[in-house]
């Protein structure tokens, strides 16, 4: 599905995540959990969450750069030892760089889950649901692929992965994984990086990812939401 904006940038993520929300606004009856890639993907997976009243967490990945590109990814590592590599230019680079590289990512991801989780009662199961795959946008796909892999262990009853915007590569390799894929923008005007389509793209502290993580499930606990309900 692709639900095209005429704008061809977006003020800010929560403007992308109230367009994302609703796109998606036929999910507000199924029984489904949104997923973020943190971390910049917690802001517009919170409002979908908040708008489609839907309990809300992450996907923890971290992205490997390239040693000498570091923006660059080259692969993606979650939390549960799921990885996933660019292999043509993996075959490039020492292993011992990868192993070394691999295990600060482990750590890092370890102290992310402890920071974020420690304020929230429950990690939203995702077995039999409907699971909204949440970014800010898709460069490479590496990220997404990675967190599909690994969603997929826990036997979700579908996948929609939901981004404003995406590149045409990115959502050509997507789409041999993920169940369905919402973008707002048309791949055909990527402009080569997420951040060129937002007017503000700052970015997102751990600390943020920690909050909207609390106010989901405190929101969801008491049956409130801070965003007004659609029309």
């Amino acid at each position: 599905m692709i639900y095209t904006n005429r704008y061809n940038y977006f003020t800010d993520r929560e403007d992308a995540g109230r367009q994302l929300a609703f796109a998606l606004r036929n999910m507000q009856h199924e029984d489904c959990v949104v997923m973020a890639l943190p971390r910049g993907g917690i802001i517009p997976a919170a409002i979908v969450a908040s708008l489609l009243k839907c309990p809300l967490g992450i996907v923890l990945v971290k992205k490997i750069g390239h040693p000498s590109y570091p923006e660059f990814a080259i692969g993606a590592l979650i939390s549960d030892g799921t990885k996933i590599y660019n292999h043509s230019v993996l075959a490039t680079i020492p292993s011992d760089w990868i192993a070394k590289t691999e295990k600060q990512a482990n750590e890092l991801l370890s102290q992310r889950k402890a920071m974020y989780y420690q304020d929230v009662a429950q990690i939203p199961p995702v077995t039999g649901k409907s699971v909204l795959l949440v970014d800010d946008g898709i460069a490479t796909g590496l990220t997404m692929q990675a967190a599909i892999k690994s969603l997929r262990k826990d036997h979700p009853k579908k996948i929609i992965v939901a981004t404003p915007v995406a590149s045409r590569d990115s959502i050509n390799k997507l789409q041999t994984i993920a169940d369905q894929i919402v973008v707002i923008e048309k791949p055909e005007n990527f402009l080569g990086a997420v951040g060129a389509h937002y007017l503000q793209f700052d970015q997102v502290s751990d600390e943020v990812v920690q909050r909207k993580l609390k106010e989901a499930s405190d929101a969801l606990y008491k049956k409130t939401s801070s965003y007004a309900p659609f029309a």
